[in-house]
């Protein structure tokens, strides 16, 4: 059963958390935060991606990048741009946009819970990113980014939430650049932050819906530290790592759609033809096409849309991964029709989330960059749990979870 954990969070004064909130370290080039911070010395990009400190030729992951997020995490403290709060609490954040929200509970999870498969994966890690997060976690001696967890549904938990919420005034209440509105609230009620431990101590399962290089570098350096400090009580900071929970009913799967460099040699009348072989043309027009239903895939070439229903037979409709849409259509177009095999290394691919829109799509196809662009149907909460139980790993890009939490609201110190 899962253990969650309040936390003395280190969090920025009220009056200046929209200038230090800043969207996670891996959605945004190294280019783009450059721009971002521009006249804003206190954004949180300046941890999370401490390489825009210094000139473009310096490698990201040079040990003077890392020393600098340390660095830079110091000085804004000793500024007084955070604070650390005197007690362990927990904390609820909510998430809106084009109204819909969301309310998750910020506290910290177990690396024993991970190590045992109470929190559950649905990805594979990539060794360099994952070692790229463990120094950044060791330098900073933080969890500077909380990971995105999902948790079935529970009554319970949504009144406490909710009453909480409504009954407390917010501690930080702004509308980040991306016009999403951030609101925080602090649980400082000992009865209440008991009550909810012991409703989570119920909870069977825990769900990683983004953030699993984060998460495996917290555990990883966690056991370190314990290597290290073989009388360790349990109770320090590395045994624990920063999260928000949030009921899988309020969660935002958006599609992560694909553009492809060529077309494998192939005409574009081949290519329809033999796309044809396993799918029915639903759809042919100069307007863009976006599925609204699963096993549907828009195609956009030379100017114009197609879209494709799945025929009969084509899939195990038994098989919760190869069920998946995004597997659907890496094993019948994009690998033996569009020869590629691996889609996480080869080049020729690329990857759009669905917040950038079917124009992106469009755009990409029309400067040439690429050939042919597909659109997808998002991949479902319950798609993402079956198959994290199953104790399978769904295929790379599957997801794009919007709107994105927010670092720098929160840290959590290894202390």
């Amino acid at each position: 059963m899962a253990t969650i954990k309040p936390f003395n969070a280190i969090r920025p004064l009220p009056g200046l958390v929209a200038k230090v909130a800043a969207l996670p370290y891996d959605v945004v080039s190294t280019d783009e935060a450059r721009e971002m911070v521009k006249a804003n010395e206190i954004s949180f990009l300046h941890v999370d991606k401490p390489e825009i400190d210094f000139d473009q030729s310096i490698n990201p992951h040079d040990d003077r990048v890392y020393e600098k997020a340390r660095e830079n995490l110091k000085v804004m403290i000793q500024k007084g741009v955070f604070v650390k709060d005197a007690a362990e609490y927990l904390y609820i954040y909510r998430l809106e946009k084009s109204g819909k929200s969301q309310k998750g509970l910020v506290t910290c999870l177990s690396i024993d819970d991970y190590t045992n498969n109470i929190i559950k994966k649905h990805e594979n890690t990539l060794a360099p990113k994952e070692q790229d997060r463990i120094n950044h976690v060791k330098y900073t001696n933080a969890h500077t980014g909380p990971i995105l967890m999902a948790y079935r549904k529970n009554p319970e938990i949504t009144a406490i939430i909710d009453e909480w919420s409504a009954e407390n005034p917010a501690v930080y209440d702004f509308i980040s650049d991306d016009g999403v509105a951030q609101t925080v609230w602090v649980i400082d009620d000992e009865s209440v932050i008991k009550k909810m431990v012991e409703l989570f101590s119920g909870v069977s399962s825990l769900y990683i819906a983004d953030g699993h290089h984060r998460a495996a570098a917290a555990v990883k350096v966690g056991l370190m530290r314990r290597m290290e400090n073989p009388d360790f009580t349990g109770n320090e900071g590395y045994n624990y790592f920063l999260s928000v929970l949030f009921p899988d009913d309020e969660l935002t799967i958006l599609e992560y759609n694909r553009v492809v460099m060529d077309l494998n040699g192939l005409m574009e009348d081949e290519l329809i033809r033999k796309i044809g072989e396993k799918f029915d043309v639903i759809y042919r027009d100069r307007a863009p096409y976006k599925p609204v239903e699963k096993h549907t895939f828009g195609m956009y070439i030379n100017g114009k849309w197609y879209g494709f229903r799945t025929k009969s037979g084509i899939f195990n409709e038994d098989d919760p991964v190869a069920r998946l849409d995004v597997s659907i259509l890496q094993n019948n177009i994009i690998a033996p029709i569009l020869g590629i095999s691996n889609p996480r290394t080869d080049s020729r691919i690329d990857f759009v989330g669905g917040i950038k829109g079917l124009e992106e799509l469009e755009r990409r196809v029309n400067s040439g960059e690429m050939k042919v662009a597909f659109s997808m149907y998002p991949t479902s909460m319950e798609d993402l749990m079956s198959i994290a139980d199953a104790g399978q790993i769904m295929p790379p890009k599957s997801t794009w979870f919007e709107p994105k939490l927010r670092s720098g609201i929160f840290i959590h110190s290894l202390d």
